[in-house]
């Protein structure tokens, strides 16, 4: 294992080489909350101010001399230029303001499912979804083909919440880790926001019961199906090639097993389609029941 793990790093670290220098060039810190700021003033050929200041979480901080300022989304450089402008207005003449980040407290990502090392990660500088995945020292052997990224959900991972069920509550993006990872097409590689969840499912180690779902009855196709994150009712059904000629889609069900407990959910699909009632969103393990109308 450790010798397929060694192997996997330095085809990453030479996939990565003829992109690194144009990614580290385009990539600029983006001050975000929490961050710790070093800041300095000189002015008069003296020190007038000097003070480490933390980014709130309202994404300000409390400027020398003009009080409350906006810092979060602004690069170093800009904000220097933020606080420098009105220091030369009204404080001194050809004030020298220096920002720099003393602690990067925003920049964190999740990664769970099929990596050696799944978890929490807090970084110096903004990550890529391979980057990510070589930090947690590679993806398993046995990892699935797509990657699901939610944004803003690290926290909610952090905190025990099940990628699946944050997965299925949103609308994540999707990476072909087939492209990126087997054949090396790094235009798969996509860029990470800060707060960013990245779940790799496994591939045939998975349950059903955590991988499927069923759609039966009145359907030209019946059968088990791959879950996707974002699956609802009505994309299921026409994933199974639509509804027969004697379906009754005003009396579908979605028949669903938690904790032990069978429950069933009524779902008029007739509605779903005209627009009149929100599409429900699955979860792994549901069977979807279409019945034959009654005529």
């Amino acid at each position: 294992m450790i010798v397929l793990r060694v192997v996997w790093l330095c085809a990453f670290v030479t996939a990565m080489l003829p992109h690194a220098s144009a990614w580290a060039q385009s990539k600029v810190y983006r001050i975000g909350p929490s961050d710790v700021l070093s800041v300095t003033v000189f002015a008069g050929g003296e020190k007038q101010y000097e003070s480490d200041l933390t980014v709130s979480s309202g994404g300000t901080i409390n400027a020398p001399f003009i009080g409350e300022t906006q810092a979060v989304g602004l690069s170093p450089s800009e904000l220097e230029q933020k606080i420098t402008e009105p220091l030369a207005r009204d404080y001194f003449v050809d004030p020298n303001v220096n920002v720099s980040v003393k602690e990067f407290r925003s920049l964190h990502y999740y990664i769970s499912g099929g990596v050696e090392k799944p978890g929490l990660y807090e970084t110096r500088t903004e990550f890529t979804l391979l980057e990510l995945i070589a930090k947690a020292e590679g993806a398993l052997p046995e990892r699935g083909n797509v990657a699901y990224i939610m944004r803003e959900s690290a926290e909610q991972a952090a905190a025990g919440k099940n990628p699946e069920e944050l997965a299925a509550s949103v609308e994540p993006l999707t990476v072909d880790l087939k492209r990126l990872l087997d054949q090396g097409d790094m235009s798969a590689n996509i860029p990470l926001q800060p707060g960013d969840l990245v779940y790799i499912p496994l591939g045939k180690s998975l349950d059903v019961a955590q991988s499927k779902i069923y759609v039966e009855g009145e359907v030209k196709k019946p059968g088990l199906y791959d879950f996707q994150p974002g699956m609802t009712a009505m994309s299921a059904c026409i994933l199974a090639g639509g509804f027969d000629r004697f379906a009754a889609p005003n009396r579908a069900k979605i028949v669903r097993q938690t904790n032990g407990e069978t429950e069933v959910i009524n779902i008029n699909l007739n509605d779903v389609r005209d627009g009149k009632k929100p599409d429900p969103l699955l979860q792994p393990g549901d069977r979807i029941h279409i019945p034959e109308t009654y005529l």
